[in-house]
């Protein structure tokens, strides 16, 4: 009797029939089949190779390459009809084109697996991934750049250890989370040289692999994952600290309404789910790089199935970067506002260092001087030069220099400072 098995790319030496839980079980159509368009592209391109061996006639190249657009035209306008037969996207295409074309359609997967054609498939489809997902990284960056040139003058505390340290320009602040994630398009690029080698057939791939042991492995699922995790560790600490600066306790920043929700109890509160969000999809997507790496970690080699575990893996990955990485482009159009004396401590520590005092004794004073305000309960521009000498006789009517926020952040001029000029340094190709 003949086996329904044998209707399957992998049939021919299965008798019995697949129990239906492992036919579920086993398929990856319910979400491979994204990569519809990669997998026509592929087999197209590898039929000509093999018309190229001499292993298709043309007229039967030119039968399959017709079918297959045929096949591309159902996709592109949502008719495609999968069934139940169907395991994989591979599976699904082959037997729409033997519907349209017959017999010929068997000989396209000659000298390939369906392993050849998923690696394929899936570079050609990280790799528009990757542009698409470069271009969105860019586009922030730029908004960045944009809104810290427009804001150079504007300044802010700034922290270490969640304590005011010392005044910065709005603009170092931004642009600190924009080198972050011009490291990160850097990163792209180099994974994307990895994703561009070639495992089947020829599309412009830039490389070929040396080892057909380790083109069965996709590691590059694997580097995609990190990538995302490290973009969105810096997305996650950029939304952690605009949530606290739009705090009524800090009031440093406003979102608009386009990206803030309200209460359903209390009228008052504008809250900042946009940036809840982007933080708690990082964690999203280190799940999905962590499982991974547990997946791969104990894969002997080759392929193995465990390995179509990376299809989910890497499209819940792009969609969540691809949406948060808009999203923070929209929520970069903020204000911001704030400042208190006592973050020029440091200053009136150096202002005693000019006058000849080790650092380490200049840094005790600054520190007197702080108690003494706090004591009194006033800021420390408030203390007087008699409170002042009592600290240290050095300190004299110049002191009143001291509390100068734009003359503060200027003394920080050195590359990567806070000064204007250290600032506006990075306003063009050098930040990408």
């Amino acid at each position: 009797m003949a086996s329904s098995e044998g209707n399957k790319l992998w049939g021919g030496r299965f008798v019995g029939n697949t129990d239906p839980i492992m036919e579920k079980f086993n398929a990856s159509i319910a979400y491979d089949q994204r990569m519809w368009e990669a997998d026509i592209k592929g087999s197209k391109a590898y039929v000509k190779a093999l018309q190229k061996a001499g292993l298709v006639t043309q007229n039967e190249m030119e039968q399959i390459l017709t079918g297959l657009d045929k096949v591309f035209d159902e996709w592109s306008k949502g008719e495609f009809k999968i069934k139940p037969g169907d395991e994989d996207i591979h599976t699904a295409n082959e037997r729409r084109l033997k519907e349209f074309i017959g017999d010929p359609a068997g000989k396209l997967h000659t000298g390939r697996s369906r392993n050849d054609q998923v690696a394929t498939d899936m570079r050609l489809w990280l790799r528009d991934t990757i542009n698409t997902l470069k271009e969105l990284a860019l586009q922030l960056i730029s908004t960045m750049v944009e809104r810290a040139a427009v804001e150079i003058e504007i300044l802010c505390p700034g922290y270490t250890h969640m304590q005011r340290a010392q005044p910065i320009r709005w603009s170092h602040w931004i642009l600190s989370h924009a080198v972050a994630l011009s490291r990160d398009v850097e990163r792209l690029e180099d994974i994307r040289k990895h994703v561009n080698v070639m495992p089947l057939g020829r599309l412009f791939f830039f490389h070929f692999w040396l080892n057909s042991v380790f083109n069965s492995m996709c590691l590059c699922t694997a580097e995609f994952l990190f990538w995302a995790s490290m973009c969105l560790t810096h997305l996650s600490k950029m939304a952690e600290d605009l949530i606290l600066y739009s705090t009524k306790e800090f009031s440093f920043i406003t979102l608009t309404d386009a990206y803030s929700t309200g209460s359903s109890l209390m009228p008052q509160k504008k809250n900042a789910d946009s940036l809840e969000l982007i933080r708690s999809k990082a964690g999203r997507v280190f799940g999905r790089c962590a499982g991974f790496l547990m997946t791969l970690k104990g894969l002997p080699s080759t392929y193995n199935k465990d390995l179509q575990e990376d299809k989910e893996a890497m499209f819940d990955t792009y969609d969540t970067v691809h949406a948060v990485l808009q999203v923070a482009t929209g929520v970069i159009s903020t204000l911001m506002r704030a400042l208190s004396p006592d973050m020029l401590a440091t200053d009136l520590a150096y202002l005693l260092v000019r006058k000849g005092m080790p650092f380490r004794e200049a840094h005790s004073c600054a520190g007197k001087a702080v108690y003494i305000a706090e004591s009194k309960n006033i800021h420390l521009s408030q203390i007087t030069v008699e409170d002042l000498q009592t600290v240290s006789p050095l300190f004299d009517k110049d002191v009143s220099s001291v509390w100068d926020y734009n003359r503060s952040v200027e003394q920080y001029s050195a590359p990567g400072g806070t000064a204007r000029s250290s600032v506006t340094y990075h306003f063009g190709p050098t930040l990408y």
